[in-house]
This record gives C-alpha cells, structure tokens and sequence, in this order.
C-alpha cells in the first residue's frame, strides 16, 4: 500500500542530490491510501504512453487518483493476473486447474504450507533459487511450483535451460547464429523468447526455468540484464539497450512483471563456484532437504508398491548414512542422500524391494559415496555395505 500525503510543483532543483523545492497544491489529511500498484523509491516517474496497451491503465489510473480525485478501481486491479492469483481463490471444480494440491498429490513430500510460502515468495520475488542436496527433489518442484503459479499445467508458459560452463549471454540473451551460406544472424535467446512472449500476453503468467544455475557464471550469461531483474525494475521506464539490434533494428529490452525465474543449486558439488552477491540479491533461497518421513513411506508404499514391512528398514539406513554424512567434517548437510534415491520412479512388482534397494545402492548411492570419500575409499566402502547389511 502507498499514501499519498500531498500533491505539488518542482519549482527548482539545486542538483545536490539531496532535495528539491517545492510549491504544494494539495495537502490530504488523512492521507490518501492506494493499493497493489506501488513503487519503493521516493522517486517515480510516471509517464503512460512508455507502457505497453496492456499496462496503460495501471500508470493512467494512479494518475487519475492523485491529480484528480478519481478513486481507484479496486475490482479492475483485482482482475489483474498478478493478484487475481493471490487473492482471488481458484475455482477447485476446473478439471484444467493446477495447485499445490496437485504438487501434493504428484508425490511431494513437502507439507502445503511450505509450498504455500515458496509460491508466495516465487510472486512477490519474481526471482527463487531452490538449493540442497542431491536428490531432494529440486528441478521436479521447479517446474510444479511454475505450474501451480500459472494455474494450468501449460508447458508453452514454461522455458527451461540449463546452466554449464560453455553456456554464453549470445546463447542465453541473444547474438550471432549460422544461418548457413555462410552467413551469420542474430538470433534471440532462451531468456529474450520468453521475455518477448511475456510481453505480448500480459494476462498470464511466464516462468524460466534454470537447471544448475551455478554451474554456469550468471554474471557473464545474464549480462546487463542483471540488473533488471530485480522487482522494482520490471517497467518499460526501466529498459536498457543490448549490444546487439534484433531484426527490426531495436536494441531496447525490459522485463516485464509476469515473467518468473525459478533456479536450481546443487551445493554438494565441489566444482561449482560460489554465487556472487549480485545474483544472491536478486534471488529468494530457499533449501530443499530429504524429506524421508511419513509422507514418503505413505507414497512408495501406496503409489510405488514398495513392501510396508520394509520400507521402514529403507529410511532407517539412509537416516544412519545422513547422520554419518552431516557429521563428517569434510562433508556436511549439504551432502545427504536425497529421497529422489529412494524413490521409486514407477510401481514395483511384488516382492522386489530387496533387489530394487540393492541395485540403488549399488549403482546411484556408492558410486556418490565414492566421490564424497574419495580420499578414504574404505570409509565409502564400509558405509555402502552397511546399506545392505542383512540384505
């Protein structure tokens, strides 16, 4: 909310960066209250006809409202997808709805109320970093908690990329493409496709998902566009010119508030460098853990056939492993066994638990505990047959 205390005229500016005189028209005791529409900096300049069609009202109304007296038209900008989706409840009887039930009843072993909060911060942020350990589940909620946001299970609203060491801004952003015959073409990115979309349908909700975020440098793949993507930039007001024109000529870009970024961090990986400052404030965090309770035994027994008498058993060994690995000093909590491991990707067949376990700690979990203890190959040697003691 934002209260407009009095209106006035700039009379002169002595450039000291600190204040300006002013000639008050208009003082409102009390002051006047405006909703969803808001801006953080003391300064905001306003000027209509740099939004696109879609967005002109919201700058003309807030105009209307402080020059002129007009009340703001409350149900208008409860229309708008950004808070129609936080407070306008869905109707649970559209069979094409997608909500965080459905995450729930897709095997997510987080409880609603943390997907509630991780939804709230991915609209109020635009920006969320899901980091843990591997196999917490990571890139699968990435890509449910975008469609929960959408409202619609619609993957043509959904781009995913994947960060890597040779990844470039002329790969994410735009640059020059072989368009054979020798010929080079400026091409638009990953990133600027699903600006460019958002853009154009600004009644929906778009999301970029970034698998491995870190692996790449995201200072050097982002570039300029850095900066835009904090919250209080996603205006026209704030565009900024690319290094390279697209066909047309323009060179100007900004990014538009439904267009939502959802990155995954894996921490235990030792050849991932740190995130820099710059990203780290432009991003919410939130961690992932292994979620091996009651959910999960509730799932793999009913959905994944795994035998009730043994599924107990399973979490009792990865627990031990986790504690072992959240202890050692060269490790960390940042290195436990996911529930992704122990989880069966389709229905087992009667009787097999034994062998699917077996198989997964022989394959996934040891060669990962290889890698964690690769300067004691007889401390991971013990632990992975410890998994299957009695097995």
């Amino acid at each position: 909310m934002m209260r407009i205390k009095a209106t006035g005229v700039i009379t002169n500016n002595p450039d000291d960066g600190k204040c300006v005189e002013v000639r008050w028209d208009q003082v409102f005791e009390p002051p006047r209250e405006w909703r969803f529409y808001t801006y953080m900096p003391t300064l905001w300049k306003i000027d209509p006809e740099q939004y696109v069609p879609e967005r002109r009202w919201l700058a003309e109304a807030l105009i209307a409202f402080t020059f002129d007296g007009v009340e703001q038209d409350i149900p208008r900008f409860l229309h708008w997808p950004h808070w129609r989706a936080i407070y306008s409840p869905p109707d649970p009887k559209d069979p094409t709805l997608y909500t965080i039930q459905n995450i729930v009843d897709e095997g997510c072993f987080l409880g609603e109320d943390h997907l509630r909060r991780l939804l709230a911060r991915l609209r109020d942020k635009r920006n969320l970093i899901l980091q843990g350990p591997p196999g917490t589940g990571k890139s699968w909620l990435a890509k449910r908690l975008a469609f929960a946001l959408i409202g619609q299970k619609d993957s043509e609203k959904v781009f995913a990329v994947q960060f890597h060491p040779s990844l470039s801004y002329e790969d994410f952003v735009r640059g020059f493409r072989p368009a054979g015959n020798g010929v080079l073409k400026v091409v638009d990115g990953v990133f600027l496709t699903a600006v460019r979309q958002a853009q154009d349908a600004q009644e929906s909700q778009f999301v970029v998902v970034i698998e491995e975020i870190n692996r790449g440098n995201p200072a050097q793949i982002f570039g300029e566009l850095l900066t835009l993507l904090e919250t209080d930039k996603r205006t026209p007001e704030e565009e900024i010119e690319l290094p390279y024109a697209d066909e047309n000529g323009d060179r100007g870009v900004y990014l538009p508030d439904n267009l939502h970024l959802i990155g995954t961090m894996n921490l235990a990986d030792r050849s991932l460098a740190m995130v820099d400052f710059a990203l780290r404030r432009r991003f919410a965090f939130a961690s992932l853990e292994p979620q091996i309770g009651t959910r999960w035994r509730e799932w793999v027994v009913k959905e994944r056939g795994v035998e009730d008498s043994l599924a107990d058993d399973v979490a009792a060994r990865i627990q031990r492993l986790n504690d072992q690995i959240r202890t050692d000093q060269s490790l960390g909590p940042h290195f436990c066994i996911g529930h992704s491991f122990i989880t069966p990707a389709e229905p087992l067949a009667s009787g097999t638990t034994r062998e699917w376990f077996r198989n997964v700690v022989e394959t996934e979990i040891g060669p990962l505990l290889q890698e964690y203890w690769f300067d004691d190959p007889k401390k991971a040697d013990t632990a992975t047959l410890e998994l299957m003691k009695s097995w």
